[in-house]
């Protein structure tokens, strides 16, 4: 069903502007219903901090920015999806053009910059679904203009401990000027024991929601090394490897290589690879990781969970890929489990990290 809506609409979209057609893309989920997806296979469900994933395989955050289609992704196979980046404030972000296909690189460059309606209107759209159940996490970050970023992203949980399944920190986008420096030591430190506070505080009334770091591929081994080191001694939940990367690889072809803002898609594969093997090291099992960046087929997916990611985040794939996707990857896993004569997902995690490194 969804092969065949993919190859009407993927067509048609990529006749459009490439914001229009996400827009439209979002407008569409939010308004047509969808049929059920099949059911997942026991083998890929897990529970990870705390919480019951159906299959590993999730929507990451710039999808859907204001928590309008949650329910409509889930339905589409996802096995959680994360919504956001919210920002206390709202914002219109960078000005436009700002997001660009790279066709013959199957990649994206975006500078959006937190475009967001702010923290009422998402609470309101995620107030309205909250008995709907499935893993929904919420994305916070900082306003372009805010005197005090970690206030914000305090405010963030504050406003979402009711309704998010979980929290990601995102520090780590490149289109908020001095946005990625709050992953130096001193600032992340502080950062991250103004978040947790405030989440042990909600804790007193509400479930303990996780809290997970998202961080770059463009840190030095070093850098990451003081990344993991306080994100272990304040005692996050996780950590999402990686965000866009403002690096351009020499094998990029596509004309649109040139534009400022994060690449994401197939060029990031390889160095989000890594950067997820070396923090796998480094974290030495005492939380999971989530891992991102060019995740556009079962292979690819495979070799995120070989290099540590207990779970999966797409996105840009999508472009080229269609919805489909979702459900190729997750048949592809369970082939992958069965030639290994593995029962379960997690008994992977891992396994190919000496590859990566």
């Amino acid at each position: 069903m969804m092969a065949f809506f993919d190859s009407f609409a993927l067509p048609m979209l990529h006749s459009l502007n490439a914001e229009r057609a996400h827009e439209l893309t979002v407008f569409a989920l939010e308004r047509f219903p969808l049929p059920p997806a099949p059911a997942d296979h026991d083998s890929l469900g897990l529970n990870v901090f705390g919480l019951d994933f159906p299959n590993p395989i999730g929507m990451a955050a710039g999808f859907d920015k204001n928590a309008r289609v949650p329910d409509a992704l889930l339905q589409l196979g996802f096995g959680f999806t994360e919504a956001g980046t919210l920002t206390p404030r709202p914002q219109f972000g960078n000005a436009k053009p700002r997001l660009f296909r790279l066709h013959e690189d199957r990649g994206v460059i975006n500078r959006f910059g937190f475009n967001n309606q702010g923290h009422a209107a998402a609470r309101q759209k995620l107030l309205a679904r909250s008995a709907n159940g499935g893993v929904v996490g919420v994305n916070i970050g900082a306003n372009k203009d805010s005197s005090d970023r970690p206030a914000d992203y305090v405010a963030g949980i504050l406003a979402f401990a009711d309704l998010a399944s979980y929290f990601t920190i995102n520090i780590s986008s490149p289109n908020t000027p001095g946005l990625r420096n709050l992953q130096r030591p001193s600032a992340l430190d502080d950062l991250l024991a103004r978040v947790l506070e405030a989440r042990d505080l909600t804790a007193e009334t509400l479930p303990r929601r996780p809290v997970l770091l998202k961080i770059a591929p463009d840190l030095t081994l070093a850098d990451l090394d003081d990344v993991v080191r306080v994100a272990r001694a304040r005692g996050i939940d996780g950590m999402i490897v990686s965000n866009t990367t403002l690096s351009r690889p020499e094998t990029l072809r596509d004309e649109a290589q040139g534009e400022t803002g994060g690449l994401s898609g197939a060029p990031l594969f390889s160095l989000s690879t890594q950067i997820l093997a070396q923090t796998f090291l480094r974290v030495e099992k005492q939380f999971p990781l989530i891992g991102v960046g060019g995740v556009d087929s079962p292979e690819a997916a495979w070799a995120k969970i070989e290099a540590g990611a207990t779970l999966i985040q797409l996105y840009s794939a999508l472009v080229y890929e269609g919805m489909g996707l979702i459900e190729r990857i997750k048949s592809g896993l369970v082939a992958h489990l069965a030639a290994r004569n593995m029962n379960q997902i997690e008994q992977a995690v891992g396994t190919g990290v000496s590859d990566w490194i």
